[in-house]
């Protein structure tokens, strides 16, 4: 017995089982789904940033570092804006120091710097006078405000950081540390800055307050989930059951299939709990796609049960019948889906490794349970069969399969040179990755960034930690120079708003140390002399304005921060790489990684996409050889390498000319997409060599048959998958919307390519006659 025909007995062996215990199936497929689903009760949910980078990428690596040295940098950037156009008068001024004083009080703050409590050092003869700019018992005279203005908009380590260069907006800057792997410790502190937001801005109509920085933007990561997962994934899920309903025209099949549905994505979810997975933005999207798949495969299933009783089968015989004509078809698009999704694993991102995963595992969960518990399901619910009413869908199919064999020459030229045009548009994308623009004008945290981007210059900082000699180093004339060289290097680039370094100290503190005399605003020419300055600086600090932020505890190394203005990812990339090279030819032994989160995500979208694209041949070549052996035919698994590649290129090429800003978790489509458009292809060439081997049809019979069997069923299922997926294009979380419109995108021209460029390669490649059958064969009718 050949190893075909042990596989179709086996086959055959399994659906009867199958069908003649229909209550012991049902009871295994629902304990197992207890079993499984039970590990989502472990499932936890991160926003934080650092999620979205492995443990060994450098630019994490540099970032912690930095955190290790100078103390961590999650903060809440508050931003005040003076109504009247001056946050320099009496009301404003006030608001500001209240809001700088009452921010201490919040809880996890460790640190707050405004103007207010910016230490000022002015000359007392010999003697060092650090105090406050703006004390808060200090009375709001006109001469004390003047003062304060003077010195706030011409203190280069204020202007552009925390105040704006004409004195209309100020900003307060609040540290915090929170316990590690806290779920609760993070909305907290929001909740209390956004209180004290509250109060001010009531007390005080004279200003409004922004939100920026880590926290927020991270809040921002959670707050953008929740909505989704309270709005999106129930219209979703109605949308889907909608259209699932109207297609099979049944309630018992579309509430069973509603069931597979809400078991795969529950198991898979659980799957995930029991390896220890920690949900976060991207894959938390998981459910979804699972969802939209395993309504395919349930849906083929019961267009061909119900085609089968409507040809005289009793329902057992037509579930055996629906089960074994689907098992592999169902199973093959099922394994390259997975297949596709599984690519993920070679994204530098542990968010996208986790989607490809759990995507993976509830795509070949919903096979199993449309094999086994839906057939089970279909034997034991009361069922009416649909009549077989002859669409206006179908009418098409037939006319478009005439169009195509007297036009095929047209149609393949047409089509080819449509799909090259649009798949070379893929040029015009550019990656984008800041982390400000990852959210839509709906939620408040991007239109706060937005006004504060437009206002001063802290959205997109770089951090540099340059080492001296040794211990008290930093006190070195000659590291003083070289840090000052290399600042005013950055300074002098384009789109450089603000760059601080420790040198404005010391030039600061050897101007008061000469009696405010401006003219010794320089860097002093004495190690002993500076070190001497500092520790009398350090000393008369207040609490909490202390220089470990800047400074290392032992004085080897110093924090220099630049902020650039408006920047894509690749800017960033270009000017870090820049200033790289600056100091490793100018400054060697200071030579060190630019770091910050902004650097941190223009480097992931350049590495996920270079990774997706170098072991996306290797997720073709595997799909390949299943195509190959599944449809038995080396021709055919070749050719169906063709509506693999081309949709999700054309979908990137159409992305091109609607937007063009590609993010990294967009990486996800290539290798998701390669999965899953090959599932109409697979469908119609299933179909098509059925035609040619069962029932010896010519290749244009085979055509019109399979166009007529299954292009219409096709046709609404990528409808009912792209309304699934289209509810997603409207999260307010960007990089998960615009995932969800290249998905759409790709899937669509999969089914318009599949129906009108497929039919031509097959005409084109497969020009054997048909074999005279043995006997008159009884096709089937459609959808079956």
């Amino acid at each position: 017995m050949s190893a075909e025909s042990r596989y179709e007995q086996g086959l055959s062996t399994y659906t009867d089982w199958v069908v003649r215990h229909p209550w012991l199936v049902t009871l295994l497929g629902l304990l197992s789904v207890v079993a499984l689903a039970s590990g989502a009760r472990l499932l936890t949910f991160s926003t934080d940033f650092r999620v979205f980078f492995g443990p060994d990428n450098p630019q994490l690596q540099a970032f912690d570092q930095l955190q290790n040295v100078y103390g961590e940098s999650k903060t809440s950037f508050v931003a005040l804006e003076a109504k009247s156009g001056n946050v320099f008068e009496p009301r404003a001024l006030q608001a500001l120091r209240e809001f700088t004083h009452e921010a201490w009080k919040v809880l996890y703050v460790v640190r707050v710097d405004s103007i207010t409590n910016f230490p000022h050092t002015e000359a007392y003869g010999d003697d060092l006078k650090v105090e406050a700019l703006l004390p808060d018992d200090a009375e709001l005279t006109p001469a004390r405000i003047a003062k304060v203005r003077e010195i706030a908009l011409h203190e280069p380590v204020l202007v552009h950081r925390l105040v704006s260069p004409r004195g209309h907006v100020a900003a307060v800057n609040v540290a915090t540390e929170m316990p590690e792997n806290d779920l609760f410790s993070l909305p907290e502190h929001i909740k209390g800055m956004r209180e004290l937001r509250d109060r001010i801005e009531a007390q005080y109509p004279e200003v409004e307050i922004y939100f920026y920085g880590v926290n927020f933007a991270s809040n921002a990561q959670g707050e953008a989930s929740l909505h989704d997962i309270r709005t999106l994934v129930p219209l979703s899920v109605v949308i889907l059951a909608v259209v699932t309903l109207l297609l099979l025209r049944s309630f018992s099949a579309a509430g069973a299939t509603m069931l597979i549905v809400a078991v795969s994505s529950a198991t898979a979810m659980g799957v995930a709990g029991h390896m220890g997975v920690v949900l976060t933005p991207p894959s938390i999207t998981a459910p979804n796609i699972i969802t939209t798949l395993a309504i395919a495969d349930c849906v083929h299933y019961c267009v061909a049960l119900f085609g089968a009783m409507r040809d005289g089968r009793d329902r057992r015989a037509a579930a055996a019948y629906a089960l074994k004509k689907n098992f592999t078809p169902i199973f093959l698009t099922s394994i390259t889906t997975a297949v596709g999704f599984m690519s993920l694993n070679f994204t530098d991102s542990p968010p996208l490794r986790e989607l490809g995963w759990i995507t993976a595992i509830g795509v070949m969960l919903a096979w199993l349970y449309s094999m086994l518990l839906l057939p089970a399901l279909m034997c034991l619910l009361p069922l009416a069969v649909p009549a077989n009413r002859k669409s206006m869908l179908e009418n098409f199919m037939a006319g478009l399969a005439e169009f195509i064999l007297r036009r095929r020459r047209l149609v393949l030229a047409s089509v080819a040179t449509v799909s090259v045009g649009l798949s070379a548009c893929i040029l015009l994308n550019e990656t984008n990755d800041l982390f400000s623009e990852f959210y839509d004008e709906s939620i408040e945290f991007r239109r706060d960034s937005d006004f504060i981007l437009k206002n001063l210059s802290v959205s997109y900082p770089m951090e540099f930690s340059l080492k001296a000699s040794g211990s008290n180093g930093i006190s070195d004339p000659a590291y003083l120079r070289e840090v000052e060289a290399f600042a005013t290097w950055l300074r002098a680039q384009p789109n450089v708003a603000y760059v601080g370094a420790v040198t404005e100290i010391f030039k600061r503190l050897n101007k008061s140390m000469h009696g405010d005399d401006p003219t010794w605003y320089r860097l002093p020419d004495d190690a002993e002399l500076a070190a001497q300055y500092l520790l009398l600086y350090e000393m008369s600090l207040p609490f909490g304005q202390d220089l470990n932020n800047v400074i290392n505890i032992d004085k080897s190394s110093s924090r220099l921060s630049v902020f650039l203005g408006h920047a894509t990812t690749r800017d960033i990339r270009e000017f870090a790489e820049r200033a790289e090279h600056w100091l490793r030819h100018n400054a060697p032994a200071m030579a060190t990684h630019a770091t910050s989160m902004p650097v941190m995500f223009a480097y992931i979208s350049d590495r996920n996409f270079k990774s997706m694209f170098a072991q996306i041949p290797w997720a073709l070549a595997l799909i390949i050889l299943l195509l190959i052996v599944a449809l038995r035919s080396v021709k055919f698994g070749l050719l169906a390498t063709v509506p693999m590649v081309f949709p999700t290129a054309i979908a990137f090429g159409i992305w091109g000319l609607m937007d063009g800003w590609v993010n990294f978790t967009m990486a996800v489509v290539i290798g998701a997409v390669t999965g899953i458009v090959d599932d109409d292809a697979v469908h119609l060439l299933n179909e098509y060599l059925r035609g040619r081997r069962d029932y010896r049809l010519s290749p244009e019979d085979a055509i019109r048959h399979t166009l007529r069997t299954v292009g219409s069923a096709l046709t609404v299922m990528t409808a009912a998958l792209v309304c699934g997926i289209l509810v997603l294009t409207q999260s307010a979380f960007l990089p998960n919307s615009g995932s969800a419109t290249l998905m759409a995108l790709a899937i669509s021209a999969a089914l318009i390519f599949d129906l009108l460029l497929l039919p031509c390669l097959l005409l084109l490649m497969d020009r054997e006659p048909a074999a005279a059958p043995a006997t008159s064969p009884q096709l089937p009718a459609a959808g079956t």
